[in-house]
């Protein structure tokens, strides 16, 4: 997909906030670090329209951007790192739980993993918890720019073992640095549109 325009609309924290169109949305989940940020701004060639912050956890809110005028990506806040109270992360939880399970125009959620790494407790949950609800799962294993070529395929079967992923389930190799990936993940992200 060629993307002409792209922007973030709104950071929000609750339903009546989320926008009012009914634009196709696709929420981005994935431990804080994982490199959303970077996938956003390579996906919307726009170097730094998605913060990249040194400090894991900076995102605690659903930020919506705005694609081409017609689809949406929600980044939602990173878990797994966060310094925050036990209570913050509690609120996070429930706004992420809230948004996940009730909002009509969510397509899939493109749950990002590191490829150099198996996928964390934190993965599992999140990858079984949308199981569960039954919300489409788009797995995008990133930074494959830091693994050699010939051993992509090792690290994908660890990928999919340890998620134990539903052979319906699209995984994508990618990388932020290189671009790798970036066409695979617009033609399943259309596909589900």
């Amino acid at each position: 997909m060629k993307v002409t325009s792209s922007e973030i609309v709104i950071s929000a924290v609750k339903p009546d906030q989320y926008p009012g169109e009914d634009f196709p949305e696709f929420a981005l989940a994935g431990r804080s670090n994982v490199g959303k940020s970077s996938f956003i701004n390579k996906m919307l060639n726009r170097k730094g329209l998605a913060r990249i912050s040194s400090k894991p956890g900076k995102t605690q809110t659903l930020n919506f951007y705005i694609i081409n005028e017609f689809l949406y990506f929600v980044d939602v806040p990173g878990y797994g790192y966060a310094k925050v109270s036990k209570k913050e992360r509690e609120a996070w939880g429930k706004m992420i739980e809230t948004y996940l399970t009730t909002r009509e125009q969510l397509r899939a959620v493109l749950l990002i993993v590191d490829l150099r790494h198996p996928p964390t407790q934190d993965d599992i949950l999140m990858y079984d918890f949308l199981k569960h609800y039954d919300i489409p799962c788009i797995i995008i294993a990133t930074k494959a720019d830091k693994i050699p070529k010939g051993k992509w395929q090792k690290h994908l079967k660890v990928t999919k073992e340890t998620l134990d992923l539903d052979k319906n389930d699209q995984i994508v190799l990618f990388s932020s640095e290189t671009g790798l990936g970036k066409d695979e993940a617009w033609s399943v992200i259309q596909s589900y549109m």
